[in-house]
């Protein structure tokens, strides 16, 4: 409950900082009035409460990540020769037992009295080091403001030096962001690495059969395994497929009649509640679709003397689609609204009809974006899950017949990944390999659709 405090803390004195800053260039401007400041006093106020709050939030950050292994470790360095720890698995398994009894779980552990004395000088170095911490804050905040408050002067550049420090923290989130994404594209390329040295690329990349159940015994059936991921991919493909045979044409029809024949009210209306089916939790869709479409095409399909699984890729493509409708109609609409009026006005001009000049005109206007839309929706069906999980089956059979039962790579994601797995055999580590590939084809798609927008794009006045 520190850090809250803390932040709260940090909060109301950065608050009082603004306004001493800001009161205190008012001040310096004198008789001259406000235009002989460089910077509204705003800024000025601005620039001291950033100067009060930003090294203490650094300060905060600092003891959260590494109060912890900082107090454990201190503690420890006591108590491991008492407890003769020899080995690092010792030592990491009596640092277990010590954070369990500092959480209040640690019943089995509290009969050891060298880790319960452990655990109260953790309590007590912890104790010891919020007070401290909550001093040196207050004596820091204090330090920081009064150094800046007493520079303030009108050739104080103060709002050069708070655009600064906004462009330093902007580029530090994208940073941060840039390099999220690639530690995890690199974690998951280590990992298919590792899955490559145990299988062949070309068995996994050109297989046609996907078994990755592996032994715990070697004296058991069946350990080798098969890898092969072409069942995988054409399952997903062919789900994706059906997905967007239903929400492209739906999607597109439904931004042409929103941008080009509805009126203001009806669009007003009918716009937001079409998008609701985006704020829908992808789990319920599955729930439809394994519970009502599912049992209706199998209902269906054996009226009609064919043969459907009860889990089918129909299923589980039509309420994809469905799911899917929402994202291509919020791009087509926003792309046909951004073909320009003049378009419309010379060609009714020339003659021609409404339904001529959306034909002829807007769609040709507007097609590299829509073409980009629905290759972005594509990328979204291909990472679908839990649908497929619920109404497709776990099943991968090579077949492009929509009413047998089919996989999705992500579903066998979460499969290989779901239960106590070791990093060490090929069935953990496939996951890793189809995460990648999965990777790859996204990439591969939303490069396309870049490289389309970007090339066919009208440039308009």
């Amino acid at each position: 409950m520190i850090v809250p405090l803390l932040l709260v803390c940090i909060l109301v004195c950065s608050q009082l900082a603004y306004w001493l800053g800001a009161r205190r260039a008012s001040r310096k401007a004198g008789a001259g009035g406000l235009s002989s400041l460089h910077s509204r006093p705003q800024y000025y106020g601005m620039l001291t409460a950033l100067w009060c709050g930003l090294p203490a939030l650094l300060v905060v950050l600092v003891w959260f990540f590494f109060a912890e292994a900082f107090l454990t470790s201190t503690v420890m360095e006591k108590i491991a020769p008492s407890l003769n720890l020899a080995t690092p698995e010792e030592i990491s398994l009596a640092e277990n037992d010590l954070k369990n009894m500092v959480a209040g779980h640690g019943i089995m552990a509290a009969a050891n009295p060298f880790l319960q004395q452990a655990a109260e000088d953790y309590l007590r170095l912890k104790a010891i080091g919020e007070k401290a911490l909550f001093v040196v804050l207050l004596c820091l905040m204090t330090a920081t403001s009064f150094f800046l408050w007493r520079r303030i002067s009108p050739e104080m550049r103060a709002r050069n030096h708070v655009e600064l420090i906004i462009r330093a923290f902007l580029i530090l989130c994208s940073t941060l962001a840039v390099f999220t994404t690639l530690g995890i594209v690199l974690s998951v390329l280590f990992e298919s690495i590792r899955f490559f040295q145990l299988v062949p690329i070309t068995d996994f990349l050109f297989g046609l059969k996907w078994s990755p159940q592996m032994a715990i015994r070697a004296d058991q059936v069946g350990s080798s395994g098969s890898f092969g991921a072409v069942p995988v991919f054409a399952g997903t493909m062919l789900i994706s497929f059906i997905a967007m045979l239903v929400a492209a044409p739906v999607g597109l029809m439904s931004a042409i009649y929103l941008a080009e024949y509805a009126g203001k009210k009806f669009r007003a209306v009918a716009k937001p509640l079409l998008e609701i089916l985006a704020g829908v939790p992808t789990v319920v869709y599955g729930f439809f679709a394994a519970l009502t479409v599912a049992p209706a095409i199998r209902s269906m399909g054996t009226g009609l003397g064919l043969s459907v699984s009860s889990e089918s890729a129909l299923a589980a493509g039509l309420v994809m689609g469905v799911m899917i409708i929402p994202f291509v109609l919020s791009i087509s609409d926003d792309v046909i609204n951004a073909v320009p009026q003049a378009l419309r006005d010379g060609s009714y001009g020339l003659g021609a009809t409404r339904s001529e000049t959306i034909r002829l005109v807007v769609i040709p206007a507007a097609l590299p974006g829509i073409v980009g839309g629905m290759l972005l929706a594509v990328s979204r069906a291909i990472g679908e899950t839990m649908i497929v999980v619920m109404a497709a089956g776990l099943s991968a059979n090579l077949t492009a017949n929509p009413l047998q039962a089919v996989t999705t790579v992500t579903v066998q994601i979460v499969t290989l990944l779901v239960g106590d797995q070791e990093f060490d055999s090929p069935k953990t580590l496939a996951a890793f390999a189809l995460g990648l590939l999965l990777f790859v084809v996204t990439l591969a798609l939303n490069i396309v659709a870049l490289y389309v927008v970007r090339k066919y794009r009208e440039q308009y006045e």
